[in-house]
């Protein structure tokens, strides 16, 4: 996005944006996300090779994750070791960090009290919120933890905003491995995000292990291989071995689970039915009503034209055929073995982007549809929808899908993925459905665009810059108090057509998953754009960028395509980290490390009639760069 400013002179500041409010609780912190309230105090705590570190049997458990930490076997260690933990003997009074549930009785769950004192740190809580609690104290560490350092004085008090906080991984576009996903799990931890959301079936893919239909990912987890963009890959040749791909055995599922439980997450599975469905149908073409045979798992090639009014019309069958019993035995059978493995409560069944073209030619399901008195293919999928939701409660779990499962009438008190935004929630929570929100248009799809900038790399389009998904408010002005309580919380989203890698993901997701973290865990009124930007975030991507983690790094202004007209301007930036260096010509070229570097405060003046193009670019301490920001004094007007 192009933005334009009249003046005769401008001030220009990094990360000062229009998207700020002044702070109502004073000195912020730089723990993510934002605690409740943290109070400054005077004195330090020393850190140091005799600090005694203790638990009672609530903490114990995590004494584990503390000592890996501090030993450097932690991804967030900053890459350095502590040299001790524990005396054998102490010959001075020590300091101390203690572990407790002792005092958390009034404390929510998921909320804690840490307390640092010159004599001692006490984390308290409960089992989930003690683990918070020490992820907070982890982050208050420097970013090197050798030797000897020192921690303010301060007392947090902290609870979450929304109970559910979650990020979603599609793994059927581009599969990611048990370590893989583990690493994610971590980072999710870190920053107090309990919901993981697994994108497990699409029509790139099959991942999940059913027993009793082992072609599911005999044939649907593989794919020809391809390289290139998605939507405009060739489609499988006749004869051609589907080799790409992959999948989670039932053993390497549970796990997932059990790794993210020790990390007080939960796991949501997503098995996308009755679209998206073309990885399924190619295993098994009988659960289409076309039942072509020459279905293949989709590698990446076109398979549907787009609308510019949102409609689309598929040219390949991806979906179930609702009219057949068949398709309800093969759904109970994959959703009892779902079922059986994950201890989460809800099951994701997608119900997306169901194209109907299909259904619509095919007599058997016309007739059925005559048979039953249902009017419309919409009431179909509806039709389709409620016989799911029956197989899912008999299983004991209960039914969440996206918005377009309501479509064609669904009166089933199902809950709702909400990723169309205001409008939709709005209604939905006037029905007394629960929703979780994650609206692309509201910076919560990650996989869209960080910037309007053509460096960025390639993307789904969209735009979700950080500061959009700082700034979303979930609870909307028109919603009352008995409205919002059916807000489960909010969730960011990672589709992966053009993710193929884990670097690529990290780009991705950083640093616009700090921004989903407050927006999950804190207070509105505790959100502060612009001293996040300027004290918070430099110090976690300082620390991403020490422990090798790729991230996009900030560039100067909120847009990176900028027109200022006037006649002198002053610009005085700051480095988004420590470390990192600012380069900038004033000759339109692109800027590198040989050109002019920033060192501090400039003055330009631009001649009467004339415009010149300002090109700045964001060096990290290891090499990774910002997109390169363009900003056009103009004094020709």
């Amino acid at each position: 996005m192009k933005s334009t400013i009249t003046a005769g002179c401008m001030f220009i500041v990094l990360f000062n944006f229009a998207l700020t409010k002044a702070q109502e609780t004073g000195h912020r912190s730089t723990i993510i996300p934002a605690p409740v309230t943290v109070e400054k105090h005077a004195g330090e705590f020393v850190f140091n090779e005799q600090t005694v570190i203790t638990a009672d049997a609530t903490g114990q458990p995590l004494l584990g994750f503390f000592k890996a930490y501090l030993s450097g076997l932690s991804k967030f260690s900053g890459g350095q070791p502590a040299k001790r933990m524990l005396p054998q003997t102490v010959k001075n009074k020590p300091t101390s960090i203690r572990f407790t549930s002792k005092g958390a009785e009034d404390l929510p769950d998921e909320g804690y009290k840490l307390s640092i004192t010159p004599q001692a740190i006490v984390v308290t809580g409960k089992k989930a919120g003690l683990f918070y609690g020490m992820q907070s104290l982890i982050q208050l560490f420097p970013a090197e933890t050798t030797g000897e350092f020192r921690l303010p004085c301060q007392r947090i008090s902290d609870y979450p905003r929304f109970a559910y906080r979650g990020l979603m991984l599609d793994v059927s576009r581009h599969f990611f491995t048990v370590a893989q996903v583990k690493d994610l799990l971590d980072v999710m931890a870190h920053y107090k995000l309990n919901r993981f959301h697994w994108h497990l079936t699409d029509d790139q893919g099959w991942r999940i292990e059913i027993k009793s239909l082992p072609k599911l990912t005999q044939v649907g987890a593989f794919r020809v291989p391809r390289i290139g963009d998605f939507g405009s890959m060739d489609p499988p040749k006749p004869g051609e071995k589907a080799t790409d791909g992959g999948f989670y055995t039932q053993e390497e599922i549970r796990e997932v689970i059990r790794y993210a439980a020790e990390r007080n997450i939960r796991v949501m599975p997503e098995i996308d039915v009755p679209g998206h469905s073309m990885a399924a149908i190619a295993a098994y073409p009988e659960l289409s009503c076309t039942q072509d045979t020459s279905i293949k798992v989709n590698p990446g090639s076109s398979f549907a034209k787009w609308f510019p009014d949102g409609k689309y019309e598929m040219y390949i069958d991806n979906t179930l055929n609702p009219a057949n019993e068949a398709t309800y035995v093969f759904l109970d059978k994959v959703f009892s073995e779902v079922a059986s493995l994950f201890p989460y409560e809800y099951i994701h069944i997608g119900g997306d982007e169901c194209f109907k073209g299909f259904w619509e030619k095919d007599a058997g399901i016309q007739a059925f549809m005559k048979k039953m008195n249902i009017g419309s293919t919409h009431e179909l999928q509806g039709y389709f929808i409620s016989r799911l939701n029956k197989i899912i409660s008999s299983k004991n779990k209960k039914l969440i899908g996206w918005d377009e499962i309501l479509e064609g009438g669904l009166n089933d008190q199902v809950a709702i993925m909400n990723r169309f935004g205001e409008k939709g929630a709005i209604a939905q929570v006037k029905k007394k459905l629960n929703i979780v929100l994650a609206p692309g248009n509201n910076g919560l799809y990650f996989d869209y665009a960080q910037s309007r900038s053509d460096m960025e790399s390639i993307n789904h389009g969209g735009f979700s810059p950080v500061w959009k998904a700082y700034e979303y408010n979930p609870e909307y002005e028109a919603l009352t108090a008995e409205d919002k309580k059916h807000i489960l919380g909010v969730s960011g989203c990672v589709w992966t057509e053009h993710i193929p890698s884990v670097s690529k993901l990290q780009y991705m997701i950083f640093p616009r998953m700090f921004a989903l973290a407050e927006t999950a865990w804190s207070q509105e009124r505790n959100k502060d754009y612009k001293s996040f930007a300027e004290n918070t975030l430099p110090k976690h991507l300082e620390k991403l960028d020490k422990t090798g983690y790729n991230y996009r790094v900030p560039t100067p202004f909120a847009y990176t395509d900028t027109t200022l007209v006037g006649k002198k301007f002053y610009f005085d930036l700051k480095v988004p980290m420590a470390g990192a260096k600012i380069y900038y010509t004033l000759s339109n070229r692109l800027p590198g490390d040989a050109d002019h570097e920033y060192r501090g405060p400039i003055s330009l003046d631009i001649p009467e009639g004339t415009k010149r193009v300002l090109k700045i670019v964001v060096v990290s301490p290891s090499g990774r760069r910002s997109v390169v920001t363009n900003i056009t004094l103009d004094n020709s007007i």
